[in-house]
C-alpha cells in the first residue's frame, strides 16, 4: 500500500475517541481501593491470608542491597489470578489503563526485607537468595519458577496500606501493600523442565540460561520473574534483582541474542512503514534496507505524566546503535529502548531479514497515568500484525510521517542520528552501512 494511503488510513474517528476517553478517565481509583479493603477483611483469617493464591512476585530496589521482596496475590479474586499477571495478553484484551491500574489495585504485594546476596542485621529473619528455598524468599522463588499460580497461606503483621504507587516507565504500578511475617506453600508448584534445566545447571551464566528458555518458548515477562527471584545464572552468583532492573535485563539480553541471530541475514528489499496507536501512545516504525542499525525517538507532549507542564514544548530524546550494538546503558529512553528494540528483533528474525529501523513514539496527554513498559513491547510487537506503508526512499517515508508528529521534520532531524544521516535515494540508503 502507498504511504500516503496507509498514512490516511490510519485517521481516527474524533468523536469516537473523545467519548472513548471521556469513560476511560471516568475510573475513580478510590472505588476500588474500597472494594479491595472489604474482600481482605473477608479474606482474612485471623492475621493470615488463607488460601491466597500468587501469580507473580516484586522485588524492590529501595535501600539496596536490603530490598523488599513480596509476593503479589489477588485479594477475593483468586480463580482469576492468571488475568492479574502483567504479560501480553493484556493488549490482546484490549485493557486500557484503567483495566491496568483495577488489576493493580486488587493485587496484595505481602513482603518483606532480604539482602540481595547475603543475611545482614536488616534480613537476619529473611536469609539471603543464594540457593535459598526455605523461608519467605523460598516460597517467593517457588512462585516466581511454577509454571501457573501457586496457592500458598501468608501470614500478616498488619493491616494492608491501602494506596496506589505510582508506576514508571518500565515497571507497572503497584498496589495496597502489607508486612509479611511468613509465606508457607499449600502445594507443589508446577515447575517446567526447562526451568528444572537452568535451575540445576550450577554453572550456567544468567545470560546463556535466559536465551535458552526463551528460545524454548518462554516470552520475557516469565524469564523476567525468575531472573528477579534470583533463580538464573551460576550458583554462587544468584542475586535477588529488583523488577524494574530485570525487565529491562531481559528484553536487553534476548535482544541482543536475536540481533546475533540476524547478523548474517539478507536485507529487506524496500522501506517500510508499521505504525499501531494503544492507550494514548502512537509508535511509526521505518524500516528501510540495509544492516541494523536501530533508534528510538521519543516525542512527549506537555501535560502528559512525563512532561506535566501544559505550556511546555514536547519533550524530545533519542537513542541508537549501530551494526555491533551498544556498550553503554540507555539513560535517555531507559526500558523503553529495549522493550521497542526487542519487538522489531523479533519481527526481523521472524522473517529472516534485517534492516535499519527507525522507531518514534509519540506520548501524548492522554496517557494520563504509567502503565509500564510492557505495552510499549506489546505495541510494537503488534504493529507488525497488521499492513504496512511502502515508500520509494527512507528520506521519503520520514519526512511523510513527521507530517503525523507533534514535532517539525527539522527538529526530529536534529535529534535523531538516523534522520540527520538521510540519504538521498533508497541505493545509496541501502549501501550506506
Amino acid at each position: 500500500m502507498r504511504l500516503d494511503d496507509y498514512i490516511e488510513d490510519l485517521e481516527p474517528d474524533e468523536e469516537a475517541e473523545r467519548r472513548r476517553l471521556a469513560k476511560e478517565k471516568s475510573y475513580a481509583i478510590t472505588d476500588h481501593l474500597e472494594e479491595f479493603e472489604q474482600r481482605f477483611d473477608d479474606a482474612l483469617s485471623g492475621d493470615s491470608l488463607v488460601g491466597s493464591t500468587a501469580p507473580s512476585i516484586f522485588v524492590g530496589r529501595s535501600n539496596y542491597p536490603d530490598i523488599p521482596v513480596g509476593l503479589l496475590s489477588p485479594v477475593g479474586d483468586e480463580d482469576a489470578a492468571d488475568e492479574y499477571v502483567t504479560d501480553g495478553n493484556w493488549y490482546q484484551q484490549e485493557y486500557g489503563i484503567s483495566d491496568v491500574l483495577q488489576r493493580r489495585t486488587g493485587l496484595l504485594n505481602s513482603s518483606k526485607r532480604a539482602n540481595v546476596d547475603s543475611p545482614s542485621i536488616a534480613s537476619r529473619l529473611t536469609p539471603s537468595v543464594h540457593d535459598t528455598w526455605d523461608g519467605f524468599v523460598g516460597v517467593q522463588r517457588e512462585v516466581a519458577i511454577a509454571g501457573r499460580p501457586v496457592d500458598l497461606e501468608i501470614g500478616l503483621d498488619a493491616k494492608p496500606d491501602l494506596g496506589l504507587d505510582a508506576g514508571t516507565d518500565v515497571a507497572t504500578p503497584r498496589g495496597p501493600r502489607a508486612t509479611a511475617r511468613n509465606a508457607e506453600l499449600r502445594e507443589n508448584p508446577y515447575v517446567p523442565k526447562p526451568v528444572k534445566k537452568t535451575l540445576e545447571d550450577d554453572d550456567w551464566q544468567a545470560q546463556g540460561a535466559m536465551t535458552y528458555l526463551y528460545r524454548r518458548g518462554f516470552d520475557v515477562y516469565e524469564i523476567n520473574s525468575i531472573l528477579s527471584a534470583g533463580a538464573l545464572g551460576e550458583t554462587k552468583q544468584r542475586r535477588l534483582v529488583p523488577t524494574r532492573w530485570s525487565i529491562t535485563a531481559v528484553d536487553d539480553t534476548v535482544g541482543q541474542f536475536l540481533r546475533g541471530s540476524i547478523r548474517t541475514e539478507p536485507s529487506i528489499d524496500e522501506v517500510q512503514v508499521w505504525a499501531n496507536e494503544y492507550m494514548g501512545n502512537r509508535y511509526w516504525i521505518v524500516l528501510a534496507p540495509g544492516n541494523w542499525e536501530f533508534e528510538l525517538v521519543e516525542m512527549k507532549a506537555p501535560g502528559s505524566i512525563w512532561n506535566p507542564n501544559p505550556g511546555d514544548d514536547v519533550w524530545l530524546q533519542s537513542a541508537s546503535e549501530g551494526y555491533e550494538g551498544r556498550s553503554s546503558y540507555v539513560e535517555e529512553t531507559a526500558g523503553a529502548y529495549y522493550a521497542a528494540r526487542l519487538a522489531v528483533l523479533e519481527h526481523l528474525e521472524s522473517i529472516g531479514r534485517q534492516a535499519k529501523c527507525l522507531v518514534l513514539r509519540e506520548v501524548s496527554d492522554d496517557y494520563w497515568a504509567p502503565v509500564g513498559v510492557w505495552q510499549v513491547r506489546e505495541s510494537v510487537r503488534n504493529a507488525f500484525e497488521g499492513e504496512f506503508g511502502e515508500a520509494e526512499t527512507f528520506h521519503g517515508a520520514v519526512s511523510e510521517v513527521a507530517t503525523q508528529l507533534p514535532v517539525s521534520y527539522a527538529r526530529l532531524r536534529r535529534k535523531s542520528e538516523l534522520a540527520a544521516g538521510l540519504q538521498s535515494n533508497l541505493s545509496a540508503f541501502g549501501s550506506s552501512g
